[in-house]
């Protein structure tokens, strides 16, 4: 279902009076929440609570720039007041956090069947099934009078007889949720799907090669469902071509910074590192030496930031410098773990991914990459150890390292979220740029 057709649909039952729930007053701003589910938090065990703790605070900072109100945690759920803001923002913002599984716009019902049938009677003033439809309930409060079954019956028979539509237990075209806890009874329309996995701070520190194109912020965005803090690092060859590419990773780590804080970009200045292969190393070889260059030097910025690992955009064989032996003779450089999350995934599917989190429009715009520079023609595809290494002692690699890292700047780009609400331009909201790591 589309973003627009869950809100609208909800918007038609959401101005009501307010509601007991047993002793207590809901305000008529409490009337609707977001409500947020997870999964893999449930697993814990032990550590729930710090998981859970960890979500709300990446929660509270996505939706920081709304004027939204309190986010709690309840019984295996999180819940958000709307307050002034759109529910719709609410969800969309949410759905790009690591950690929630679905989200969905729930009206707030007292917890016993007269008040529900009263609000799924004005539910339908508004809303009219796109066809078929089935009742979800899920009975959290064990102590309701009345079992998952007889809840869902008596709640489709009045949606049945107001609206006409039939029931579809196997493929409905709509669901509506009923989920019944202690103290009320949460009445929604579909559901938005969340990224799911687990809360960016859970799985500890790695810095992700970010470039230009389509794979590299899918494999960062991918390690951040696992639980990783994702800083960033860029390669780039100015003077030798424009500072295109740069814009493009300042917006991109923007993006990044959506399911966490502002997240930490490193630019490394390649050029010359480039200009010195050229010099020294064999042509179909200088894509890898490059490659091995970037992974050393990343090396020594994730040492320096305190990151346990690296995170790369490759796929096996999408391209002539990715197979299997080429990516083995790279992996060979990296002093801390190498991770490629895409490794076994297809253009199509990584593609796909880009356009769900907002990077492949800003991926395919067209820049002047460091890849593109210095290029050979035909580059080695099964490059074999023993020769790279070779062509590898005529450089000093520790200078070319020390002055890669020594130059080097960088800066905390906070979520493109965040800039627009401050009203800045377009990656400008990043702190001062600070030389060395």
């Amino acid at each position: 279902m589309a973003w627009g057709d869950i809100v609208a649909r909800g918007r038609s039952f959401a101005k009501r009076v307010p509601v007991g729930l047993g002793s207590v007053v809901v305000a008529e701003e409490q009337r609707r929440l977001v409500i947020a589910h997870y999964n893999e938090i449930t697993l814990k065990l032990g550590n729930r609570g710090a998981f859970t703790a960890r979500l709300l605070d990446n929660m509270r900072q996505a939706l920081a720039p709304l004027p939204s109100g309190a986010v709690r945690s309840q019984d295996g759920r999180v819940t958000v007041v709307p307050g002034s803001a759109d529910p719709e923002e609410i969800c969309r913002r949410l759905a790009q956090v690591p950690g929630i599984a679905n989200l969905s716009v729930a009206t707030v019902c007292e917890p016993d069947m007269d008040s529900l049938l009263a609000e799924v009677e004005r539910m339908t003033d508004g809303w009219q099934p796109a066809g078929s439809f089935r009742v979800r309930v899920r009975r959290a409060w064990k102590g309701f009078a009345l079992e998952s079954p007889e809840i869902g019956a008596r709640v489709g028979a009045v949606l049945a007889d107001r609206t006409g539509a039939p029931v579809n237990l196997g493929r409905p075209d709509e669901v509506v949720y009923v989920h019944v806890v202690r103290d009320a009874i949460y009445l929604s329309l579909g559901r938005v799907q969340g990224c799911g996995g687990l809360p960016v701070g859970t799985g500890g520190r790695a810095l992700l090669l970010l470039s230009g194109g389509i794979d590299s912020p899918v494999a960062g965005l991918r390690m951040m469902r696992r639980g990783c803090r994702v800083d960033a690092v860029h390669f780039h060859s100015v003077p030798y071509l424009d500072r295109s590419s740069m814009r493009k990773a300042r917006r991109l780590a923007a993006v990044l910074a959506r399911g966490q804080s502002a997240t930490r970009l490193h630019m490394v200045a390649f050029g010359e590192v480039q200009s010195e292969v050229v010099r020294k190393v064999p042509r179909p070889l200088r894509v890898l030496m490059y490659r091995r260059l970037m992974v050393k030097i990343a090396c020594r910025l994730a040492n320096q930031g305190k990151a346990a690992a690296l995170i790369s955009g490759e796929s096996l064989g999408q391209v002539a410098s990715q197979t299997m032996a080429n990516l083995a003779v790279i992996e060979q450089a990296a002093e801390l773990p190498l991770y490629r999350p895409l490794l076994g995934m297809d253009k199509l599917e990584i593609t796909d991914y880009a356009r769900e989190a907002d990077t492949y429009d800003i991926s395919i715009e067209p820049d002047q990459d460091c890849c593109t520079l210095f290029v050979p023609r035909h580059p080695a595809t099964r490059a074999a150890l023993e020769d790279v290494l070779r062509a590898e002692a005529s450089l000093d690699v520790e200078a070319l390292i020390d002055a890669a890292v020594e130059a080097s700047e960088y800066e905390y780009l906070k979520s493109d979220w965040e800039q627009q609400a401050a009203g800045l331009p377009e990656a400008a909201g990043r702190e001062p740029v600070e030389a060395g790591a």
